[in-house]
């Protein structure tokens, strides 16, 4: 049986809302960002792109909490948002003054990668709306006290945007828990979001204090180091089969140290190339290991947003089952097949994820 009790269905307007920024994606496809004459746009941010998975591929009642400058740009992204289904009426709309000096929409440049050539992201998101927000700004025990919401998803790429971010987070966790809804948190751990505002220090100062308000935690070795200060000998940010006993060591620790976890979960990549990676899933949750099926030699098109479809695959698995096993499944194989397609977010449908988790192939579907 599950260590995550979540409030029922009906009792609550949305399955899970989302905090965090959403940019614009700007896509040079199979160029580079250098060379570029198009793009194709897409919308993504960690913490959105789990509710729009949620949202598209499994059906589930999502909302986002952000904010736009008021200009064409914010209205393109709302857009996409739309498109994906997840509820906008939380979005937050600051007045634009013309040229983006004291609020902007964010930005980022993508390239996918290919081979030996890494993928690369470009971000451009200083001043924007999203990192403004501040405590007062939202309405929390309107969104989990009269509406209602069983699951509460942010991160650490929200929580690293500006000095007023972390208490927002801060601020939203706490209403979460008094309302009873579950609390899951990405450490998501980029370095060039820390590096100007107190590296490694900073980041572990931010999400060690919001680690103690979260019912599950989620992220890959790189994240329980940087984030947390966790180290094991043996882990690296190519995890392989022979190190996943040192992994789980420092899971351990981590739950010792923030015994209000009820689950924590990581995806395990080994990386041979932009285009060829392994990839599996570990879970904890109840005292015991879940390990998700490990794939070897799967073919990336674009890897970026993949750890966020795990996310949501996962969410979903205990939202719909309360199983640790079933959900650790559920995300691996949804991380899985949304970097088979462009973009942030993930095309899977339910039944795609499923008949991967069955052990289907690829054959053609006529």
């Amino acid at each position: 049986m599950s260590a995550i009790t979540v409030k029922s269905k009906e009792s609550c307007k949305y399955d899970l809302i989302s905090l965090g920024e959403v940019m614009l994606r700007l896509d040079p496809g199979e160029g580079r960002v250098r060379t570029a004459r198009q793009f194709t746009a897409w919308e993504g941010g960690g913490e959105y792109n789990v509710a729009r998975g949620l949202r598209k591929c499994f059906g589930l009642r999502t909302g986002v909490v952000t904010a736009f400058a008021d200009n064409e740009v914010g209205h393109l992204v709302e857009d996409f948002i739309m498109q994906g289904g997840v509820d906008t009426r939380f979005i937050q709309w600051v007045p634009y003054d013309g040229i983006g000096r004291t609020v902007r929409n964010g930005l980022n440049f993508t390239e996918r990668g290919f081979g030996m050539r890494g993928a690369v992201g470009v971000p451009d998101r200083g001043q924007t709306a999203a990192s403004q927000l501040k405590v007062g700004d939202v309405d929390w025990d309107l969104i989990f006290g009269e509406e209602g919401v069983r699951w509460f998803h942010t991160g650490g790429i929200f929580a690293a945007l500006s000095d007023t971010t972390p208490d927002v987070v801060i601020e939203a966790v706490k209403a979460a828990k008094k309302h009873g809804t579950i609390v899951s948190y990405d450490l998501n751990y980029r370095p060039s979001l820390w590096k100007s505002i107190g590296g490694h220090e900073k980041a572990q100062s931010v999400n060690r204090e919001i680690a103690q308000y979260v019912d599950v935690m989620i992220g890959n070795e790189e994240d329980f180091t940087a984030c947390l200060g966790f180290e094991v000998e043996g882990v690296d940010e190519n995890i392989s089969s022979i190190e996943v006993d040192s992994f789980k060591k420092m899971i351990s620790q981590a739950v010792e140290a923030f015994p209000n976890f009820k689950a924590t979960a990581t995806t395990l990549r080994t990386v041979e190339s932009a285009t060829i990676n392994s990839w599996g899933a570990i879970c904890w949750c109840g005292g015991n290991f879940y390990d998700a099926e490990h794939r070897t030699d799967l073919e990336i098109l674009d890897r970026v947003g993949g750890g966020d479809s795990f996310a949501s695959g996962l969410i979903y698995g205990f939202l719909t089952t309360g199983d640790p096993e079933k959900a650790v499944n559920y995300g691996a194989a949804h991380g899985a097949l949304a970097m088979t397609t462009p973009g942030d977010t993930s095309m899977a449908t339910v039944a795609e994820v499923e008949k991967l988790m069955s052990g289907g192939g690829a054959r053609v579907v006529r």
